[in-house]
């Protein structure tokens, strides 16, 4: 497995046993692929992912762009993502029901020395875009944590900082 998705796999899980909002929305999240500034990710839905018509509730995917903008973010080798500035999502077309699988897929517009600007695209089971968001993060305080490393181009390895896993 690639130094990138190894590490963004890290990052989540360090999400997960914070034991916070991620861990009880969504602890289904699975991380499909991870290259620099880019992430696909998975989440089967489940009955407390809905509205009350039945499909996924927008919540849900407001939360999404949250947390998948942050993790790519960490792509780029930064275990703290950062905090957001701004956030919104626009709705295309229903994005599930019980059972099926939305697909996320982050990228990173743009980054600097203090803000990172990301993109997420949710796309529902036929293979629809549903939905899409964009997620700005504050980065300036959070950049040069001991555990943030730096990539080779591609992804497979680390240059910089410890390959942990």
């Amino acid at each position: 497995m690639a130094a990138c998705m190894r590490f963004t796999r890290r990052v989540w899980r360090s999400f997960v046993d914070n034991k916070g909002h991620d861990q009880h929305c969504f602890p289904n999240l699975k991380i499909l692929d991870a290259k620099p500034g880019l992430l696909q990710a998975s989440l089967k839905i489940e009955p407390y992912n809905l509205n009350r018509v039945g499909t996924v509730h927008g919540g849900l995917i407001m939360s999404l762009t949250d947390t998948l903008g942050s993790l790519a973010v960490a792509t780029k080798g930064q275990f703290m993502t950062g905090v957001s500035v701004d956030i919104g999502t626009s709705f295309v077309k229903p994005a599930g029901r019980i059972g099926d699988e939305l697909i996320g897929k982050a990228a990173i517009i743009g980054i600097g020395k203090s803000l990172a600007y990301t993109r997420v695209d949710f796309y529902n089971a036929a293979g629809q875009l549903a939905a899409y968001g964009h997620h700005t993060k504050y980065i300036g305080k959070s950049a040069g944590h001991e555990n943030d490393v730096k990539f080779s181009d591609d992804g497979e390895t680390v240059i910089e900082g410890k390959d942990v896993d």
